[in-house]
Order: C-alpha cells, then structure tokens, then sequence
C-alpha cells in the first residue's frame, strides 16, 4: 500500500526521468503543452529543459520541421510525437463550409501557406470565433482544418503558423484501439493521475473519435487486462501505467516548475500532494494575485516549498521567490538554489549573475509567508 509520500515520490520519478534528446523526450512524453506566455520563456521551453539535454529556450520551434512531430490538440494544445498524433486522427468532423472546402483545396495546391496569403484570394472577412470574439473568416477556417486533422503546422514564421495539407495515417487505427492507447499516454504523461480526472479526460478523447460511446468501458476494459493499476490514498483514486509505482529518492536539487509542467497540471493532485493550492494567474487581476503573472512551483527534492517569478530586463535575470513556510536556511539548499538560477539563465542564453537575491514579492498568501 502507498502513502502520500510514496506518491510524491512516484509522480517526481515518472514524470522528470533523466534528461535525453529533444526527440527522445517527446517521444517519452508522447505530449508536451504550448502555452503563447513568454514569461521568461514559453511553457513548452520551460517543460523541455528538464528533460532535455543542454536545452534552449525555442529549440523546440527551431527544430520543428526535423522532428517528425505535430501541434495539435490532446487534451490540450501542444507538441505531439507522431505516434500520438496518428491516434488523434481522424476526428469526427461535421461537414466543411464552402470556405473551408477552398482554403483546404488551395493548401493542397500551393503548398505551404501563411495565413495572410490567403486574404488576397478570399479578402478580410471577420466572423465570430470560439471564444466569442472576431476573428478573420480565412483564419477560422485554417483552424478548423488544422483541428480536423486535414490541414498541419509545416513551421512558424515569427510565431505566426503556416499550414500546409497533412498526411492521414494509410491504415488508421480502429476506433477503440485508438481511445485505449491515447487513455494510456495521458495516464503516462500524468501519472500517478487520479482517477476522476483521466475519467474527464476520456470523455473528452472519446467525442472526437467516431464511433465511441463510452469511455467508462474503456478504462474498465484497462483495469481488467492490467494496463492501468489503482490505489485510493486518502479516499482519493489514482491511477498508473502497469508495471507498478517507480517511487526512487529525487536528487537533492531545486527545480523552478512550468505552470503547464505535467507535475503542475492537475491542480487538485497538486494540493493534495504538496498541501497548498497552486493557481495560474496570469488572467487574474494583479489586485488579486497572491503569488503573482507567472508564479513557477519551486521543487525541493521531493517538495513543492514555493514558487518564483522570473522576468527578463535586457541581457539580466530578475528573480523573485515566495515560500508556503520558512525558506530552507542550509547552505544546501541556497547552493541548490543558485545553481537552479544559473541553469534558467543558460536556457534563456542570458549573461550569468553570482548569487541569487531573495526578494519580497507581493501579499503574504494565506496559510503561507514571503520571503
């Protein structure tokens, strides 16, 4: 039987495995979640240098193209390995407009393709989009290709996507093999996940691929065959990738944690296993932000201890640090700390500064103090 400890030391070793090659780790990963918030550096960046080699920051957008990888949706919207992506597609689709049947038949004519390419040849017609707001016709359209599977991201230019027509799988993949194994990924990508949330999770997975009714059967279907184990710890259902728990002692080091990071990203798994909430704020108001735009968990060897905000002023690291209790005072950790601090500045190929200054950073969090 495993004990809240014996978790936090499971998730830790599942997820930051020892660091390899940019396309061995999203192999590994299956999954890695973008976010467009360069602050210092985008979460896919932030994610990777953990777990890649001599990682810098937009690496990944530089290699892209040599990778055999996707953007793409999973349970978010991310970088995706080549095998997880032929599992996505195809999705179930509703017929394509009119404007979309041209967009797409154009792609597949000209090739690669900027969006405003397109404005010539259909203008700057504005509808609503998803999230409620205006956007240009042709750009909801390239989207909508792209999410359908029938259009892919061939590269960026300046952060902006060019598409161009995908390649479906020759022999895709049977409906319920495809559900199966992507349940898989996601509860590798999260593990130790509980069970309420890869539940959500494959009920989103099941409603884009035709032909599934019930994601339930499914994950029943895993439990039963031994894919997935399951334990409650403290009545709350978690959920692994047989064979069994991989729960080594981390090395005594300090980590600053992407918002997106797979240890972060369910919040309700986080709380329970480091015992305070943690929340992006970034869209909160600044009046109410306890801990900050960008607060980044900070891992102490097998804790989550507190959080940072790291900003970029010219060629300069600026670093501020909130502690949930005391801030470790041995020479360890502040050791640990530094060298922490001086990897981030490698990443962002920043000029190196001696010594990290704890600073103040905003109101005193409940249940927590600053440091």
């Amino acid at each position: 039987m495993l004990n809240l400890q014996d978790l936090r030391l499971h998730a830790i070793s599942q997820s930051l495995l020892r660091p390899t090659t940019l396309k061995a780790a999203i192999g590994r990963l299956g999954f890695v979640q973008a976010d467009p918030i360069r602050c210092p550096a985008r979460a896919q960046d932030l994610i990777l240098r953990h777990r890649v080699k001599g990682y810098r920051a937009g690496d990944l957008e530089r290699r892209y193209s040599s990778l055999d990888i996707e953007e793409d949706y999973l349970y978010a919207y991310g970088y995706l390995s080549r095998e997880v992506w032929d599992l996505v597609h195809p999705r179930a689709i509703t017929k394509l407009t009119a404007l979309e049947k041209k967009v797409l038949e154009t792609a597949r004519k000209s090739g690669p393709i900027h969006p405003s390419e397109l404005e010539a040849d259909f203008g700057r017609h504005r509808v609503i989009n998803a999230w409620g707001g205006y956007s240009k016709a042709t750009k909801c359209a390239l989207e909508r290709l792209h999410y359908c599977g029938l259009l892919r991201i061939a590269r960026r230019e300046k952060g902006i996507r060019v598409y161009e027509a995908a390649r479906l799988p020759v022999e895709p993949i049977p409906p319920h093999q495809r559900v199966r194994k992507m349940v898989l990924v996601v509860a590798n990508i999260l593990a130790p996940v509980a069970e309420r949330t890869l539940q959500a999770i494959a009920s989103h997975l099941r409603r884009f691929v035709p032909g599934i009714a019930d994601h339930r059967a499914v994950l029943r279907e895993l439990f039963h065959t031994g894919e997935l184990e399951r334990q409650t710890i403290d009545k709350i259902s978690y959920v692994w990738p047989a064979p069994g728990t991989v729960h080594e002692e981390p090395p005594r080091r300090v980590l600053f944690l992407a918002p997106f990071d797979p240890l972060v990203w369910d919040r309700r798994r986080f709380e329970h296993l480091w015992q305070w909430p943690y929340r992006f704020e970034a869209y909160t108001p600044p009046a109410k932000r306890l801990r900050g735009y960008y607060a980044m968990p900070v891992l102490w060897c097998d804790r989550v201890i507190g959080w940072v905000n790291a900003e970029v002023a010219g060629q300069k690291l600026s670093v501020q640090f909130g502690f949930v209790e005391k801030r470790p005072e041995d020479l360890e950790f502040r050791r640990e700390l530094d060298a922490e601090v001086a990897r981030l500045e490698a990443f962002l190929k920043l000029e190196s500064q001696s010594g990290t200054g704890i600073k103040n950073y905003g109101p005193r969090p409940q249940g927590g103090r600053v440091i």
